[in-house]
């Protein structure tokens, strides 16, 4: 693929994912912000500050490097076809992660979110690395986190993420610190209506292994075109 059919698949992605969720999503949505305002502000300090840890130790201590990074001179395929390679190891092992908790009910499906959002962080990191970023630097978890949550939000949020993302270089120096309460709202929310019927009994195995698929699926897809909109961006 030349750099010209590269630029015109970006853009008519770009188009393709401004277009609004479906019915079902945005009346999940509404559902999941109505909950939020029955929470106590308590629960909500605690859910976010469980995440951040959470998603902070996963890239500390993750033993995902698997290469070295990748020359500056790598063609973007090449990088992108990495970068499917390891989608397809993350989403294999979630898969086979979400049909066994799954099958597990209620407690084990509680632990499926854990496990699901450290595959999804390591994933991304890998994405870093194939791209010659050094995901210990903190700008670069910060971007990171932004593809993260261009993949797993709400309409209105990821048109401002992605905006975020097209403007990387500029709207880095005004990013100090992430939203944390907004990052795992956004987060839940999306997830969660899928994600509740694998408590379910008897679907719950079925259920679990196709949405694990499908989340992964979105993050990588999502991952390739954030990374390329960089990759354009500093050939500029």
């Amino acid at each position: 693929m030349n750099v010209t059919l590269e630029r015109e698949e970006l853009e008519a992605w770009k188009r393709k994912f401004s277009k609004r969720s479906s019915v079902i999503q945005r009346i999940s949505k509404q559902a999941q912000t109505k909950v939020n305002r029955w929470i106590p502000e308590q629960a909500h300090k605690a859910i976010t500050e469980s995440i951040r840890k959470m998603v902070e130790v996963t890239l500390k201590n993750s033993g995902w490097v698997p290469f070295q990074r990748v020359s500056v001179k790598s063609s973007l395929k090449e990088r992108e076809e990495m970068m499917k390679d390891r989608l397809g190891f993350y989403r294999k092992a979630a898969t086979i992660e979400g049909a066994g908790t799954g099958v597990g009910g209620i407690l084990l499906g509680l632990a499926d979110f854990p496990l699901l959002l450290s595959m999804k962080m390591k994933f991304l990191s890998e994405c870093s690395l194939i791209h010659g970023y050094d995901v210990e630097e903190y700008e670069e978890r910060l971007f990171l986190l932004h593809v993260f949550q261009l993949a797993f939000s709400s309409d209105s949020h990821k048109k401002h993420v992605l905006t975020i993302i097209e403007n990387w270089e500029e709207e880095k120096e005004g990013l100090k610190e992430l939203d944390w309460r907004t990052f795992q709202q956004e987060y839940r929310d999306y997830i969660d209506f899928v994600k509740f019927f694998q408590l379910i009994p008897g679907v719950g195995a079925l259920i679990g292994a196709y949405a694990n698929y499908q989340l992964l699926e979105q993050l990588g897809e999502v991952a390739i075109f954030a990374y390329r909109i960089r990759y354009f961006h500093e050939l500029e």
